[in-house]
């Protein structure tokens, strides 16, 4: 990582500040401390510093926020972090306990705890348990925050380790359960075993009570694929072993794995994502799908019977069709699963948008037909969502939130009907007065007459004088929306200190479903950047605020995006915060995961993917001659993911070149995330309310 690769790359590319690159890098580290030093000299010192940091804290940590829980048969699990137990408490308890206003829960894993006896600060990272019996489960768990972990097997019934269990050090692990005796493993098995990207590329079966190098081979996918892994989905009456190679992040073959072993394909197209439900499988192409004499645009979701469907029949029926302003609502974290989906035992419950706003159907099987019913209700500009608890029961959970609006969390049954009213389980605090701000929608017009959403909240007295302190946000990639969600403790740290918050809803996202996220792909990057700017100018003529106080935010692909502010469009900004960023373009495939991202940026290393690359990299693209708004890096050493080394060297090439005001963080924990636990992202949050406030406020 720290090796000079000067002499192998085109002159306007070499980089003398390569020297920044590595997660343990010890001249960065240094560097990246004395940076640390000044950034906060500058911004905790203030009078307001501490008592923001305290506010947003107690907000993180309230008792009466709502526990996510999930069902394992008659138990209710929940991960809990406090000030007490600030790396956080597995715990379970029963659903007529958790009715009540103070449930009584028992601790199943002390991760405080686990880290003091064995020195070591761990992360919890994951829980995945072995159906149906619940008996064991897979803890996962992190030494800093980043994405390689730690797998342990977990008696659920003794609530201790396995001793001699299944057992995997610290990689970029996938698994799952097979059955008591078996599992899916996808590690680093040593030379050879990872792709270019850094993920695993050979998935074997492993038995109880052998050593993992007896473990069997089922596939191995190529060096230059993203990853491979095995994974079972879990039915009410059966269960199905898949072994997915993931050829980049939008393409993926997937084979049904029988009793012996063997391999057979789903024939889907290579961007599709399905799943399976009963007897069906739904099916949800990101393309344009010419099947069985029948055209079905991206976006759409399709079904038939998975046996037939195997055995090659292409009976497909259409369960939702878009058309223009709607869509699936939503990615989900697993890339092979389908956006906007979810199951009882006998009801799929969809969830749709239309322009950024959402609402849910019910559907359900019947006479080889699909039943249809509007589900649910929620005020305008607000987010509702329902998931069924298991494949057992039709007992589902809504959520119901807007950003004014704390979370709710009810409980109902499709037994009764769509239309039954849920039993409100449990609320959300609020964390600020509601009352004194309103949401508004509007649409901007980007440069080719894109038609470009985005949220305001604001004072319901504001003042369109140019003055307002006004925070713009986005991501625009990877398919990944931004719908409504309740601000919380950013109602504290930034509204009720006078701010306006503003969400941009940009291509490269998937609001409006596949075609809006391939929109901005590679050579269309810049479509992306030209919806953000034309936001800000809408912003901006409206007279809500002005350059002066106007400020982009946005992390990971999102600081790409307002990295490209700063350096693009800097007369529109009067301050930048860019966190976990990509920012270097022509080595980020050289960078922790950086490798696993060319299907949605373009590879570099071509000459001519780079010519249009090197548009977006903000890293190549800074002048010295142009005057930039202050600017504020921050970052994670344990970045696994993006790595450090993007927002150090932009920082140092910055400052290098006499720009002012350009200043940087780096956390040492909490991975990708830059946080670790409430304490260290309620110092993030005073920290960067106190560079906003002391640049783009509101002067006399």
């Amino acid at each position: 990582m720290t090796t000079d690769s000067r002499e192998a790359v085109p002159e306007n590319v070499q980089d003398e500040f390569i020297w920044l690159e590595g997660l343990r890098n010890e001249k960065a580290l240094a560097w990246a401390h004395e940076q640390n030093a000044i950034t906060l000299s500058a911004f905790t010192q203030g009078e307001d510093f501490e008592l923001i940091r305290e506010k947003v804290l107690q907000g993180l940590n309230s008792p009466d926020q709502i526990p996510g829980v999930w069902k394992c048969g008659h138990d209710w699990y929940n991960f809990w972090q406090d000030a007490k137990n600030p790396k956080g408490l597995l715990r379970k308890t029963t659903l007529d306990e958790f009715r009540k206003a103070e449930p009584r829960w028992e601790t199943v894993l002390d991760v405080d705890a686990l880290g003091k006896a064995e020195n070591i600060e761990w992360v919890f990272s994951g829980f995945w348990n072995l159906k149906p019996g619940f008996e064991r489960a897979f803890v996962v768990l992190s030494p800093d925050g980043g994405d390689a972990c730690e797998v342990r097997e977990f008696d659920l019934k003794t609530k201790e380790f396995v001793a001699g269990g299944f057992y995997l050090p610290v990689a970029k692990s996938r698994i799952s359960w097979i059955d008591f005796d078996h599992m899916f493993v996808a590690t680093d098995f040593g030379e050879g075993s990872m792709t270019d990207s850094g993920y695993p590329r050979i998935v074997k079966i492993w038995q109880r009570g052998t050593p993992l190098s007896e473990a069997v081979t089922v596939y191995s996918a190529g060096q230059k694929d993203m990853m491979a892994a095995g994974y079972q989905e879990v039915g009410e009456h059966d269960k199905r072993n898949y072994v997915v190679r993931v050829i980049d992040f939008y393409h993926r073959e997937v084979f049904l794995v029988d009793d012996v072993h063997a391999l057979i394909k789903i024939d889907i197209p290579a961007d599709a994502k399905f799943t399976t439900w009963r007897e069906w499988i739904l099916i949800e192409p990101s393309s344009e799908w010419q099947v069985n004499g029948q055209v079905w645009p991206s976006g759409s979701l399709l079904t038939m019977n998975f046996d037939a469907f195997i055995a090659g029949e292409r009976t497909l029926k259409s369960l939702f069709v878009p058309d223009t302003g709607s869509a699936l609502s939503g990615v989900t974290q697993t890339r092979d699963q389908l956006n906007g989906f979810s199951h009882t035992r006998d009801h799929i419950i969809l969830s749709l948008t239309r322009d950024v706003v959402n609402r849910l159907e019910v559907l359900t099987p019947k006479n080889g037909e699909w039943l249809r019913e509007p589900f649910g209700h929620v005020p305008a500009l607000s987010k509702i969502s329902a998931w069924g608890l298991d494949d057992k029961t039709n007992e589902y959970f809504m959520s119901v939130s807007g950003f004014l609006q704390p979370a709710s969390l009810s409980l109902g049954n499709l037994d009764n009907g769509a239309d039954a009213e849920a039993e409100l389980l449990k609320q959300d605090p609020s964390h600020f007065d509601a009352s004194r701000y309103q949401v508004s929608q509007h649409f901007a017009q980007s440069d080719d007459g894109t038609r470009v959403p985005y949220f305001v909240v604001s004072r319901k007295d504001v003042v369109y004088d140019g003055k307002n302190p006004t925070l713009l946000y986005g991501y625009g990639g990877f398919e990944v929306s931004l719908e409504p969600y309740y601000l919380g403790v950013s109602g504290v740290s930034w509204m009720d200190r006078g701010g306006v918050f503003v969400v941009a809803n940009i291509r490269g996202g998937g609001e409006y479903g596949p075609e809006w996220h391939k929109a901005a792909l590679k050579e269309k990057r810049l479509r992306a950047y030209e919806d953000f700017a034309s936001v800000a100018k809408a912003l901006i003529a409206s007279k809500i605020t002005s350059p002066a106080h106007l400020a982009a935010q946005g992390g990971s692909n999102g600081g790409l995006l307002v990295g490209n502010m700063l350096t693009r469009y800097p007369e529109l900004f009067g301050a930048i915060v860019c966190e976990v960023p990509l920012l270097d373009m022509y080595r980020y495939t050289q960078i922790s995961a950086g490798a696993s991202w060319i299907a949605e940026y373009g590879d570099p290393q071509k000459p001519e993917e780079w010519a249009y690359i090197r548009e977006f990299s903000p890293y190549h693209n800074i002048d010295p001659q142009k005057k930039y708004p202050p600017v504020l890096f921050s970052t994670a050493t344990s970045d696994d993911r993006v790595g450090p080394d993007h927002a150090r060297k932009m920082a140092a090439k910055m400052q290098a070149l006499g720009i002012p005001d350009v200043y940087f963080y780096e956390n040492t924990e909490g991975g990708h995330s830059a946080a670790a636990d409430k304490t260290q992202s309620a110092f993030k949050r005073a920290l960067v309310s106190e560079f906003l406030l002391h640049f783009i406020g509101r002067k006399p």
